[in-house]
C-alpha cells in the first residue's frame, strides 16, 4: 500500500515538469532534476511556514493583537542568528557541492566539520546576548508595554535554540550539496508537527501543562530544534549518506574555513542588512498603529506559503550549478540556472494566485481586527512573488558558484536605497526616519500606499541585480578563481 502510494506521488511529481516541457516552458531533463531537488525543500519550508502561521494563529486566539505584534517583533531578533545560519550554510552547500562535483568526498566531509565548528563559535555569544537583553531589544521597536513584555518573553526563550538550529541547517545544506534533499524533509516531517503540537499544548495549557502563552510558542520551538539537531547528528555520524560528519582526525583547516566564510560573508551581509533594515520598517508600521504591525505580520506569514517554493528552487540551483561547475562544465551550469528559474516562476505564480484570491477568508481566520487591511497586505505580497522568485532562485545559482557578493549588493540596494526611503514617506509630515542619529528620509504623510510600494520595490530591485549578475556570466570566473572543487583547466 505504502509503495503504491509512493509510486503514485512520484508519478504526479514527474507529471508537472513533463507538462511544462510539453508546453515549451522548460527543458524536461533539467526541469525534472531541479523539481526533484526542490520539492523536498518546498515541503520542509512549507511546513516551517505553517508552523509560524500556526504560532500567530494560536497566539491571536489566546492573547489578541498586542501579543501578535510582540511575537512579530521578538521574532525579528531571532532572524539575526537565523540569517547568519543561512549565510554559513550557504558556504557549506557551495563548498560541498563543488567538492562532490570533483569527486572529492573526503574534502566534502571535512567541510561539514568546519561548518559545525564555525556555528558553535557564532551561536554561543548570540544566545547569551539574546537572553540578557531581550526586553530592551524589543523595546527599541515599540512603546506598547504589553508587546514589549510578550515579545521579550518569546525572544529570551527562543534564543536558547540557536546552536541547535545552526547545526540542523548545516546538516540539511550539506546533504543538499550531494543531491539529497529528501532526508532533511523526512526529519522535518517528524519535528515540525511535533513543534506545532508542543506549541498548542504550552500556549493554551492543554493536557495538564502550564498555560505559557507566547512563551509556550518559544519553548515548543526550542524542543523541536533540539530534536532535529540530535537526529541530524545521528544521521551524519552514522556514515550512511554520501556526506558524513567525521568526529576524529583533523579539526581545522584555514583554507576550507576561508572559502566557507568567503562565500557566506556576503550572504551574511545580505541577510543581516535585510534583517536590520526590517527594524526601521517595523518602526514605521508601529507609528501607523499596532493593528498595522499585526496585519503586516499575518499577511507576510500567509504569503510565505507562496514564497516558499523559491527556497526549494534556490537550493536546487545551488546544487546543480555547483556540481556542474565542479565537474568543469560551464555551459551546463549556466543552463541549469535558467531552467531552474523557469520552473520556479511557474510554480510560485500558481501558488500565489490561489492565496491572492483567498486573502479575505484567510484574514478572517486569524480574527484580524482589520480584515481588509490584512487581506491587502496578503495581496501586496502576492504582487511581489515574481520578483522574489527571480531574486531568490538567481541568488541560489550564484551561491552554487561561490559568487555571493552581488546578492549582497542587491540586498543593500533593495533595503536601504529603495525600501526604507519609500517607507519613510508613509510617516506623518515632519516625522523623519532616523538611522544612527541621521535623518535619512522625511515623512510625507503618504501612509499605507507608501508601505505597499516599499515592499514591492524592494522585491523587484533585488531581482534586477541578481538576474543581471547571472546573465553577465561573471560568476563563472569567480568560481574558477576560488579553485574549490574545480576540474577545469
Amino acid at each position: 500500500m505504502r509503495a503504491s502510494l509512493q509510486r503514485r506521488l512520484s508519478a504526479l511529481l514527474t507529471y508537472f515538469p513533463a507538462l511544462l516541457a510539453r508546453l515549451g516552458l522548460v527543458d524536461r531533463e533539467k526541469g525534472s532534476r531541479a523539481f526533484d531537488l526542490a520539492v523536498p525543500v518546498m515541503v520542509t519550508g512549507g511546513m516551517r511556514t505553517l508552523l509560524r502561521i500556526s504560532d500567530f494563529l494560536m497566539v491571536s486566539f489566546a492573547l489578541g493583537e498586542a501579543a501578535v505584534a510582540g511575537l512579530e517583533l521578538g521574532f525579528q531578533y531571532y532572524f539575526i542568528p537565523f540569517g547568519l545560519a543561512l549565510a554559513l550554510t550557504s558556504g557549506t552547500i557551495s563548498v560541498v557541492s563543488r567538492f562532490v562535483g570533483a569527486d572529492d568526498y573526503d574534502a566534502a566531509d571535512f567541510a561539514v566539520k568546519q561548518s559545525l565548528w564555525l556555528s558553535i563559535l557564532l551561536s554561543v555569544p548570540i544566545t547569551a546576548a539574546g537572553w540578557a537583553y531581550a526586553d530592551p531589544l524589543v523595546g527599541l521597536l515599540t512603546n506598547d508595554e504589553t508587546a514589549i513584555r510578550l515579545g521579550g518573553d518569546y525572544l529570551r526563550v527562543v534564543m536558547l535554540s540557536v546552536a541547535f538550529r545552526f547545526w540542523s541547517m548545516i546538516a540539511a545544506r550539506a546533504l543538499a550539496g550531494v543531491g539529497d534533499t529528501k532526508t532533511p524533509m523526512y526529519v522535518r516531517l517528524l519535528t515540525l508537527p511535533t513543534n506545532v503540537a508542543l506549541n498548542a499544548v504550552l500556549i493554551f495549557g492543554l493536557l495538564g501543562a502550564p498555560r505559557l502563552g507566547v512563551e509556550g510558542a518559544a519553548w515548543g520551538t526550542v524542543a523541536a530544534n533540539t530534536l532535529a539537531a540530535v537526529i541530524f547528528f545521528a544521521i551524519l555520524v552514522s556514515g550512511r549518506r554520501d556526506v558524513r560528519l567525521r568526529l576524529g582526525g583533523k579539526q581545522w583547516d584555514w583554507s576550507v574555513v576561508r572559502e566557507i566564510v568567503r562565500v557566506g560573508l556576503p550572504l551574511a551581509g545580505t541577510r543581516l542588512s535585510r534583517t536590520f533594515g526590517r527594524f526601521p520598517f517595523l518602526f514605521v508600521l508601529g507609528v501607523l498603529g499596532t493593528d498595522v504591525v499585526a496585519a503586516y505580520a499575518i499577511g507576510r506569514r500567509v504569503m510565505l506559503l507562496a514564497l516558499m517554493p523559491a527556497w526549494g528552487y534556490s537550493t536546487a540551483a545551488s546544487t546543480l550549478v555547483g556540481q556542474a561547475i565542479g565537474s568543469g562544465d560551464d555551459a551546463e551550469a549556466t543552463e541549469y540556472g535558467w531552467q531552474t528559474l523557469r520552473i520556479a516562476l511557474v510554480t510560485q505564480l500558481l501558488v500565489a494566485a490561489v492565496i491572492f484570491v483567498a486573502a479575505a477568508p484567510v484574514a478572517e481566520a486569524f480574527r484580524a481586527s482589520n480584515v481588509e487591511l490584512t487581506a491587502t497586505f496578503v495581496r501586496v505580497f502576492g504582487l511581489g512573488v515574481a520578483g522574489f522568485s527571480v531574486s531568490r532562485t538567481m541568488r541560489g545559482a550564484l551561491r552554487g558558484a561561490g559568487d555571493t557578493r552581488w546578492p549582497f549588493y542587491g540586498g543593500l540596494v533593495g533595503t536601504y536605497a529603495v525600501r526604507l526611503p519609500i517607507a519613510a514617506a508613509a510617516l506623518p509630515v515632519g516625522f523623519g526616519l532616523t538611522l544612527f542619529g541621521v535623518t535619512v528620509a522625511p515623512g510625507f504623510g503618504l501612509a499605507l500606499p507608501a508601505v505597499y510600494a516599499a515592499i514591492l520595490a524592494d522585491m523587484y530591485a533585488r531581482a534586477v541585480v541578481n538576474g543581471a549578475r547571472y546573465y553577465s556570466g561573471e560568476w563563472i570566473r569567480v568560481a574558477r578563481e576560488s579553485g574549490v572543487g574545480s576540474t577545469a583547466d
